[in-house]
């Protein structure tokens, strides 16, 4: 057991752009696929996001901006006004309950079904490039359908939805949002040449490919102010099929988050690994020097213990940690941290689906 009482600053306030946090314990984006098809959140999500609110930050679950940018069943959205009234409801709990919380911006790109695409379209993409894997829809798991790539005269759509989600988190009471270009979804997609073969403007290059991504948070910048936008980015975590990572990880990714410096963002989420997999990274990756070269805060993601968080913060390699799915089974995860508390470890078949069971009935700890 660690005392941390004396040697980390982990559990003291911090600042990340014009958001105040009362800690540097980040609660991560988790898919709890808890909400119905129309996207809505209730009361239920409500009790849960206010339940962990002594997070220093809580980054909401991925919400898709748009029917198009949804691949998943059960899922929030934050497109229609419906969305947004039950979003204000979750923040007006979270605030309440003395807590900070932003929406992710998610547009999930090549990785949906036609079974979750309205009219029974095609997914879109960079290219016509289809995914492996499965993604799960109200009949239960289907295979990823085949995109269509997307026309150079659509990308302007495309940041309009993500402008539109950003109005609409705003007017849901957030205290900013995050720009999703991570886990091989859309903006990923366009930034790795795996997946994305165009010949305009937003392929080839790495200063093409690197473009909707950049495009996408100045746009919501602009609507935000940059002091509360933060962007998250997993340079080496592969799809549901495996597709592997840009074939130049440094250059690519490096170049990013030199151009990203521009904007003075809050910080930068960055997931060290494959997302809940392995923190193992290629041959010729060194994710400390990409992270270095960003001058913002940065969040440490991926498989964390509190003493890798300790030691890591101790180095100057993070300002923050993010915990998933210790979140989870552990609404006072940061006060048991502290303490040194037993963690509660939740079974696998709470996290997806379902109603309060194995969401809102996890107890806090007796201290």
């Amino acid at each position: 057991m660690i005392d941390n009482s004396l040697n980390t600053d982990l559990f003291s306030p911090t600042q990340m752009g014009a958001i105040q946090l009362a800690n540097r314990i980040v609660m991560a984006p988790v898919t709890r696929s808890r909400m119905a098809d129309d996207g809505v959140p209730n009361e239920l999500h409500a009790t849960y996001y206010a339940q962990r609110a002594s997070a220093g930050l809580i980054i909401a679950e991925a919400t898709n901006i748009s029917a198009q940018g949804r691949g998943y069943a059960m899922t929030p959205g934050i497109w229609s006004e419906e969305q947004v009234a039950g979003w204000k409801k979750v923040t007006d709990a979270v605030h309440a309950a003395g807590g900070k919380i932003i929406s992710q911006l998610w547009h999930v790109g090549r990785f949906s079904s036609v079974e979750l695409q309205p009219d029974g379209a095609a997914p879109v993409a960079p290219s016509a490039i289809k995914a492996e894997g499965t993604t799960y829809t109200n009949n239960g798991r289907v295979d990823v359908s085949m995109p269509r790539a997307l026309e150079t005269s659509e990308i302007a759509g495309i940041i309009e939805q993500y402008k539109h989600a950003a109005e609409n988190a705003k007017r849901a009471g957030f205290d900013g949002v995050e720009v999703h270009s991570a886990n091989s979804y859309l903006l990923d997609q366009f930034l790795r040449d795996s997946t994305n073969h165009r010949t305009d403007q937003y392929g080839g290059s790495i200063e093409n490919r690197t473009r909707l991504t950049l495009e996408v948070t100045e746009a919501v910048a602009a609507i935000w102010g940059s002091d509360r936008v933060g962007i998250r980015l997993s340079p080496v975590t592969p799809d549901a099929g495996n597709t592997p990572p840009d074939s130049n990880v440094m250059a690519t990714y490096g170049y990013l988050i030199q151009q990203l410096n521009r904007f003075d963002l809050a910080y930068l989420h960055f997931v060290e690994g494959a997302t809940a997999t392995s923190r193992t990274v290629p041959e010729g990756v060194d994710l400390d020097a990409l992270s270095a070269q960003f001058e913002g805060a940065f969040i440490g993601n991926n498989n964390y213990d509190l003493e890798m968080a300790v030691e890591r913060r101790a180095q100057g390699k993070i300002d923050a940690v993010a915990f998933g799915r210790l979140f989870i089974s552990n609404p006072d995860l940061v006060e048991r941290l502290r303490r040194g508390a037993e963690l509660t470890l939740a079974p696998r078949e709470s996290y997806y689906g379902g109603g309060a069971k194995g969401y809102t009935d996890w107890p806090t700890a007796h201290y």
